[in-house]
């Protein structure tokens, strides 16, 4: 499937680790178990990365979509 829209590029990164990057400079790492239209996102087995370094592991988290600067494939 090629995934041309947001969404579908979203969907084909279900269940695969994902690199979110957000505005305040933190990255969390985790698996994406789902998402809505707003780029809400819930991500399971996450950790917190501040300046590149392992801050914490938080398990389960939901992430605010209008908090999101990017999203990539780990």
């Amino acid at each position: 499937m090629d995934p041309s829209r947001p969404l579908d590029a979203l969907n084909e990164a279900r269940n695969k680790r994902v690199v979110v990057e957000l505005k305040n400079g933190r990255k969390i790492i985790g698996d994406l178990q789902s998402f809505d239209i707003h780029i809400n996102l819930v991500l399971d087995n996450s950790e917190e990365h501040e300046n590149n370094e392992l801050k914490r592991k938080i398990g389960k988290v939901f992430i605010r979509g209008d908090t999101i600067v990017l999203i990539s494939v780990a």
